[in-house]
């Protein structure tokens, strides 16, 4: 095995005149050879500044001989051995969709260890003004702000994993600027809208079961589309998320959930167990909710939207999406005092301040009352004339 060369050591020389190479040694091979990299420049003074800034890139990072990979290789290996089982399926779908659609094309072939800042923000630049696959007649090839924020967040957590895995020596996407990431916002439905909704939806005999069982649980429509009678806990009252589906061409596709926090157990309120009992007993299928065509599936999310789409229009309520049902639940429940640790864990989220920081503003509203409460117990305490001098 060669001598082990330690980490930053460099080397001057003069190739020939007005000609000068520099290298340090930034890892080691398996072998214990070293791994180089090289600097260039017309003088010796104009070296050793440049070598200099190579040793700081450099200072900690250790490479080893997999750094010599390209970013096309390399995502590859990140999807398929780190990404795999850490992430819901459908999130994973989407990580490959990115990467193949807009990271690849435009820095697959480049190696890994090579890539700059620049390179990456010449990408976001590019992607921005024409990134879009098909033309739209409104926005041409631009690509939104949001699909830009989301390839760098997908690059910028498989740079992150490169870092730690010794490829490269730091996060090329850490100082690009990107579009400002604009937070959705949330649409809820009011409790006389929502008691609207209710109204429609006890109309349709074969949806009420799915939308009450919804608008009391905020599952997610593949957690409720892919919900099986093995899941239902009906003695003790609770409900188990242990999957989420998608149903293609007849075929129903299980996956995981969104996050290990997904796979959850809760409980029920006694009406909903009340339902799902009562619907239980003229069950014939493995699946708590069937599609009312082909009952021997389960509801397929996408048809689920739908109808949804359809109940809101015939009950003149707001376009809302199938998420902003979820949102209504969870404002809900804040609302009326069930604490953030509890809900998170209904919802799946990996800590209660996620699920207190999504809710921010009912528990503005929420405080803004407390402390309507506290001072009208206060003076009632002490008396009306505490504050009149």
């Amino acid at each position: 095995m060669a001598k082990r060369r330690p980490n930053g050591e460099g080397m001057i020389r003069q190739k020939k005149k007005g000609q000068w190479e520099g290298r340090i040694v930034v890892g080691h091979k398996t072998d214990g050879k070293p791994i180089y990299r090289y600097v260039y420049a017309k003088t010796q003074k104009e070296l050793i500044e440049k070598l200099h800034q190579k040793i700081e890139l450099y200072r900690d990072a250790n490479l080893n001989e997999n750094s010599n990979m390209t970013l096309g290789e390399w995502l590859d290996k990140w999807l398929n051995s780190y990404m795999v089982g850490t992430i819901g399926d459908s999130t994973l779908k989407g990580y490959r969709n990115l990467v193949e659609t807009y990271i690849k094309p435009n820095l697959g072939d480049k190696q890994i260890a090579f890539i700059t800042t620049a390179d990456v923000q010449k990408m976001y630049n590019k992607l921005k003004k024409q990134g879009r696959v098909n033309k739209h007649p409104q926005y041409g090839y631009e690509l939104s702000d949001s699909m830009v924020i989301d390839i760098h967040r997908v690059l910028h957590k498989a740079m992150k994993t490169a870092v730690q895995e010794h490829l490269i020596p730091s996060n090329p996407t850490e100082k690009t600027v990107r579009p400002k990431t604009v937070k959705k916002e949330k649409k809820v439905l009011t409790n006389e809208q929502l008691n609207r909704f209710i109204n429609e939806v006890e109309l349709e005999i074969e949806w009420r079961d799915f939308f009450y069982t919804e608008l009391t649980t905020g599952l997610r429509r593949g957690e409720i589309c892919g919900l099986k009678w093995s899941d239902f806990d009906e003695e003790n009252g609770r409900i188990n998320i242990n999957r989420s589906i998608e149903v293609k061409n007849g075929i129903v596709i299980e996956g995981g959930t969104k996050t290990c926090n997904s796979k959850r157990s809760f409980y029920l309120p006694e009406s909903t167990v009340n339902i799902l009992t009562e619907r239980k007993s003229n069950a014939k299928t493995e699946w708590i909710f069937t599609d009312p065509i082909k009952p021997n599936l389960p509801i397929a999310p996408p048809k689920a939207y739908r109808k949804m789409k359809e109940l809101l229009v015939r009950a003149n309520l707001p376009d809302i999406r199938f998420h902003d049902l979820r949102h209504t639940f969870a404002t809900q429940a804040i609302t009326n005092g069930v604490d953030a640790k509890t809900l998170s864990g209904i919802l799946g989220h990996t800590k209660a301040s996620f699920t207190l920081d999504r809710y921010t503003h009912v528990t503005i509203d929420m405080q803004k009352r407390a402390a309507n409460i506290i001072g009208n117990f206060i003076t009632d305490i002490f008396g009306g004339e505490i504050y009149n001098g």
